[in-house]
């Protein structure tokens, strides 16, 4: 990879992260000030503004294995008109934005590659840009889901299980360490790979199942039904991926 095609990924990179990652906390904001809790308000999170989002931690996580998150939204469950329904409601909306926004940036990647011309440095910069957005709404999404804090997947055992027995305790006060060191093998196991070549590495790379099942199975259905549209079998899609 040479320098320019370097460049032109790490910033198709950073700002697909900025975009995905402003979309899913404002999704939560917004989704929870409409339940009636108007602290993300307070906060100044109901805002498209990436600053307010991001955690420095998180975006580091993400830059350099793909996984992150960002700064939670600040919401006081008391205030929801509906107790149990507007804590699943908030939750679940970052999750869920992020796959509609899979669903409308995987046709846009498809334009790029069908249709447009090759102009030097704006083709792969655009190439690599909705590929990235597509990707990553999709990999978040599914990362999100796992149940550890500070992620989603947390908040909806949270809102499922008011309780809060061994498991939510658990998962609350280990959560983030959990995370942490998942992240942590996952770099390990890319460096040993790039280092290495060794096929075998990425078998152990736990996160990178994760990505894997993201795009082969909650991918499906977006490739599926793109693939209807532009006229084109989702195998030749799944061949797109490999470039």
């Amino acid at each position: 990879m040479n320098i320019s095609d370097y460049l032109i990924r790490l910033l198709a990179g950073l700002l697909s992260v900025t975009v995905v990652l402003t979309l899913h906390e404002f999704a939560h904001a917004f989704v929870a000030y409409r339940c009636g809790d108007p602290t993300p308000k307070w906060y100044k999170r109901l805002s498209l503004n990436p600053l307010r989002h991001f955690d420095p931690l998180g975006l580091v996580c993400f830059a350099l294995v793909g996984f992150g998150w960002a700064k939670p939204v600040p919401i006081d469950p008391n205030n929801f008109k509906k107790y149990r329904l507007g804590l699943g409601l908030t939750a679940s909306a970052g999750v869920v934005v992020n796959y509609l926004s899979a669903f409308l940036f995987f046709p846009l990647f498809l334009v790029v590659v069908l249709y447009m011309p090759n102009i030097v440095f704006l083709t792969d910069f655009l190439l690599y840009l909705t590929l990235f957005l597509y990707a990553r709404s999709l990999s978040f999404c599914v990362f999100n889901l796992l149940p550890f804090y500070p992620l989603d997947g947390f908040r909806l055992v949270d809102a499922l299980d008011r309780r809060h027995g061994k498991v939510y305790r658990f998962l609350r006060n280990y959560g983030y360490w959990i995370l942490l060191a998942l992240i942590a093998e996952s770099f390990l196991c890319d460096l040993l790979f790039r280092a290495t070549g060794a096929a075998l590495i990425e078998k152990f790379d736990i996160l990178g199942w994760v990505m894997r099942f993201a795009m082969r199975y909650f991918g499906y259905p977006i490739l599926a039904l793109w693939g209807k549209v532009f006229g084109l079998p989702i195998q030749s899609l799944w061949g797109l991926f490999a470039w």
